[in-house]
Formats: C-alpha cells, sequence, structure tokens
C-alpha cells in the first residue's frame, strides 16, 4: 500500500508551459514565433464553464430548465486562459485586428484549421486527450 506523502501538493509534479507553434505565418527572423501555453485548474475550468452555460426552459414544463453549454464559446475561453503568449488580452494586439476580446482575437488571428489544431493543442495541455487505455501504459512503465 502506499503512502498518502505521494499525493501531498509539495510532492506533486507541476506542470511546465509548452510551446506550440499554432501558425507557421507569424514569423519572426525567418523562424515560425512559438506560442506558450499553461493548463489551468479544475476551479477555473468549472469558472469557464459555469459563464458559458445558459439555462434553457423545457417546452411544456412549466418552471422546469436544463442546462446547455455553449460548447464553442467555452473552448475558446479555454483556450484565452491558457495561452500565455501572446497575451491575447493585449488592448494593442486586439486594435491591430480591429477586435474586442481575446476570443475574438484568436478567432481572427487563426485560420480555420490552425484554430481547430490549437484547441486541440490546448485539451491535450489540460489533459483531455488522455485515454484511461494510456494512463494504464504509463502507470505500467
Amino acid at each position: 500500500m502506499s503512502s498518502l506523502s505521494a499525493f501531498m501538493a509539495g510532492n506533486a509534479i507541476k506542470d511546465e508551459n509548452i510551446k506550440y507553434v499554432a501558425s507557421k505565418r507569424f514569423v519572426e527572423d525567418g523562424k515560425p514565433v512559438e506560442w506558450e501555453i499553461q493548463s489551468i485548474s479544475s476551479e477555473e475550468d468549472e469558472a469557464i464553464r459555469k459563464a458559458c452555460t445558459k439555462r434553457i426552459p423545457i417546452p411544456g414544463k412549466k418552471g422546469a430548465y436544463t442546462p446547455e453549454t455553449d460548447i464553442n464559446k467555452y473552448l475558446g475561453l479555454v483556450a484565452v486562459k491558457c495561452t500565455v503568449f501572446p497575451n491575447l488580452n493585449d488592448k494593442e494586439l486586439q486594435d491591430s485586428y480591429g477586435v474586442m476580446g481575446g476570443d475574438a482575437l484568436l478567432k481572427t488571428m487563426l485560420k480555420p484549421g490552425e484554430y481547430q489544431n490549437y484547441l486541440a493543442k490546448i485539451q491535450e495541455v489540460n489533459g483531455f486527450d488522455v485515454t484511461m487505455e494510456e494512463l494504464v501504459d504509463e502507470a505500467k512503465n
């Protein structure tokens, strides 16, 4: 039986920020500029999910509602929260694209395919892409 010490905050392996080329169109000295991505906490994820969820009345059932999450808004806001560099909330950067808000900026900066690949990377950084089988294989090693 393992001891609980492995689960103590001080013993948990800290996540490192990830470098990722979101687009080959942003270059400096002839090389694509790497974006910096960090993971977010479960509390931050929950707050974003809650902000993207609204109550929809159920037809024919007075006073009954069902929650509905705007998944596109949710993924966009998570991507903005996870992006360390470039600062998507920078007013000057937003102004250069004629948009307001980090989510709108991200969608304007990246082509549709780049945006979808970036969202996939954000999900990966936050652990949403790891299957149970991969976790078992990793634990065996």
